[in-house]
């Protein structure tokens, strides 16, 4: 693995041709080393945190299986319209002086439109205004104007997930499609929007689609990664599953590491299967987080991320 590692940093790019099997079956230890390597030859040390706020919650009508919003889920979760501006600007600023880099306003439901899109550009171009965070989107399945509107209201990135891959995709989703998220991609870069794209591991997939989601982003040249490994939620269709092991997380992060080498690898959802806030995570591949509270999972503190950053060595300076 260090000697592939090695060909990798010496421009070598890997794709659907190669035996992407060895992933599954290597030493650990030495997947790991050298996913570090390249994290460090093309990242260096330094690490990007994002945090988000869920600005509109719930009674979402698509039926994605892992997720506590959908209402086709029985989980309880809580309900609600569009954040006011205010709620929103004052967490944008508290964020921000936690220190992280990036902010972003996600919401459930298939797309924001009408009266809520005026309402999200709104505090958008205040939050552009008055804060100094990369600001980031993530709102569904959005129309080619909505794009453009959130770009021009500061917006610099896109968030939307593969989720999977595209053989697993109607696994866990039936009222859009896997081709439905590549189009609005093309329509986010389009508008000139950055793109951030990941998706969850542990929704009973295989390793093999776990490595076509690498290739595919690999393919789209994502540059931010976020990677969930499934809490199962009492409720949703996988509220059932068994957890993933830190040792199965690990491969994952290492491998996406391998195939994607210059991109942000983002841990976002599942790092609280690890004890010390995944401190193996960020020495395995990963170089980014998502941190805070998270959406319907309790995520990681921000002042004490940057702490354990500080002494994994990175730079985590605005």
């Amino acid at each position: 693995m260090k000697t592939l590692a090695k060909n990798i940093i010496d421009g070598y790019r890997l794709t659907r041709e190669d035996d992407l099997s060895i992933f599954e079956h290597a030493d650990l230890e030495g997947l790991a080393t050298g996913a570090d390597l390249i994290r460090k030859a093309f990242c260096q040390n330094r690490v990007h945190l994002c945090t988000i706020i869920n600005g509109r919650s719930g009674k979402c009508c698509e039926d994605c299986k892992f997720c506590a919003q959908s209402a086709s889920s029985q989980t309880g979760c809580e309900t609600y319209d569009m954040l006011d501006e205010e709620t929103i600007l004052r967490d944008c600023k508290e964020k921000e002086a936690a220190g992280v880099h990036s902010y972003s306003i996600v919401t459930a439901g298939r797309t924001v439109a009408g009266k809520d899109l005026d309402k999200l550009v709104g505090i958008f171009e205040r939050l552009h205004r008055e804060c100094h965070v990369r600001l980031c989107s993530s709102n569904g399945l959005l129309s080619f104007e909505a794009f453009a509107r959130l770009k021009a209201a500061g917006v610099e990135t896109y968030h939307e997930n593969i989720e999977t891959s595209r053989r697993y995709f109607p696994h866990i989703c039936t009222t859009h499609t896997y081709e439905d998220k590549i189009e609005k991609i093309s329509l986010a870069r389009k508008a000139g929007l950055n793109v951030c794209s990941g998706g969850i591991i542990g929704m009973g997939e295989t390793w093999e689609d776990r490595v076509d989601m690498a290739i595919s982003l690999s393919e789209l040249e994502i540059s931010s990664i976020p990677i969930n490994a499934l809490r199962p939620i009492p409720g949703t269709p996988l509220g059932e599953l068994p957890p993933l092991t830190e040792d199965e997380i690990i491969r994952t992060v290492a491998m996406f590491r391998y195939i994607n080498p210059t991109a942000y690898i983002r841990m976002a959802a599942g790092r609280a299967y690890f004890a010390d806030g995944g401190r193996r995570l960020f020495t395995s591949g990963a170089n980014a987080a998502i941190t805070g509270n998270m959406l319907t999972t309790v995520g990681n503190n921000i002042r004490k991320d940057i702490q354990m950053f500080h002494e994994l060595g990175y730079d985590a300076s605005p």
